[in-house]
């Protein structure tokens, strides 16, 4: 009876009120699906192969983009903050010699520590972890205290990173690595260690005072220091996450090469942060879910591979590569825009 003698304006409203209401990664997961699709069909009629239904080629994708992955989501929390992070590739490489150094097997010439053999895999994965951590609170403690531009703060971490293990290298492979520590890195371990790292940063920034504080800095960094939030003090741990996710990273990677080299993780900044925009953070900060950013890897993975199964050349999925970071920007520019009118 209330229903019937509403008026039809007001019918209308309470139609709209009940409409069932999308998530917001529902968008960018039909961009996953038209993609998949699109190489699906190239692939019949280049290679008379099917590009979805091929689980050595999807194992091979979630394997790849599972690093870019544990990046993208500390990426994905700078960039809330309004922030960015050029420095997570150069900590990938660090991560990854400072904890195969400490994983090698004893009896070998080439070993960087002879009385620092054969130790328990928990050893280099805390190293490789401290490593990122360390770069990490250096990025936010230049932020946060002195005011220095994150673009120019991560920059100079990112040469001194890359630097670092270059020097502590010697520019030569750590190789020769414990059996316990390769297992890290082996089957789908990658791909479970992004997914657990996934669910916890989603739960975290969608549930907890930590993540509010994070958007809140992002969508209006006065107001949140007059809201009496300590800004300064949460980049520091905002910028510390990414670098440990980083370490994680870096660890995972020499994990699964078994070996770590001082040329690891080139270029895993960008793809990380063309994922995060990709799945719908804002670069203009408070705006950004883990999810989309899980799907925006996916994304990239799905598009890397499908160039490389129709057999487009190296050098042009590079230059479509920035074009779609372009476009996912220019994207995020008009969504801004949309909704400030």
């Amino acid at each position: 009876m209330a229903l019937i003698n509403q008026t039809v304006p007001e019918r209308s409203m309470a139609f709209r009120a009940t409409k069932r209401k999308w998530p917001p990664e529902a968008g960018i997961f039909l961009v996953l699906i038209g993609i998949s699709l699109f190489f699906e069909a190239v692939g019949w009629v280049m290679n008379g192969q099917s590009f979805i239904f091929n689980l050595e080629r999807l194992q091979i994708i979630i394997l790849q983009m599972s690093t870019i992955g544990m990046i993208a989501v500390g990426v994905n929390m700078v960039i809330i903050t309004s922030g960015i992070d050029l420095s997570s590739g150069s900590v990938v490489a660090a991560a990854a010699v400072v904890s195969a150094s400490l994983a090698q097997i004893s009896g070998d010439p080439r070993d960087m520590f002879p009385h620092l053999t054969d130790l328990p895999a928990i050893w280099p994965i805390l190293a490789g972890l401290a490593t990122g951590l360390v770069v990490g609170l250096i990025n936010g403690s230049l932020i946060a205290y002195t005011a220095i531009p994150p673009f120019i703060a991560t920059l100079g971490t990112m040469v001194a990173a890359r630097g670092f293990a270059k020097w502590f290298t010697g520019a030569m492979p750590v190789s020769m690595l414990t059996d316990q520590f390769a297992w890290i890195g082996s089957d789908l371990n990658p791909v479970v260690i992004f997914l657990v790292i996934a669910a916890i940063f989603h739960v975290v920034l969608k549930y907890t005072r930590f993540g509010k504080f994070t958007y809140a800095i992002g969508a209006n960094r006065q107001a949140a220091i007059v809201s009496g939030i300590n800004v300064g003090r949460h980049l520091i741990w905002i910028y510390a996450i990414a670098g440990v996710l980083s370490g994680i990273a870096g660890t995972v990677t020499a994990a699964r090469a078994i070996s770590g080299q001082s040329g690891m993780g080139v270029m895993y900044e960008l793809d990380a942060i063309a994922a995060v925009v990709i799945g719908g953070t804002s670069l203009a900060g408070g705006v950004g879910r883990i999810p989309g950013t899980v799907i925006g890897v996916l994304i990239l993975g799905v598009m890397m591979s499908g160039f490389t199964f129709i057999r487009i050349d190296a050098f042009y999925q590079e230059m479509v590569k920035g074009v779609i970071i372009v476009a996912a920007v220019v994207a995020d520019m008009y969504r801004q825009r949309k909704r400030r009118a």
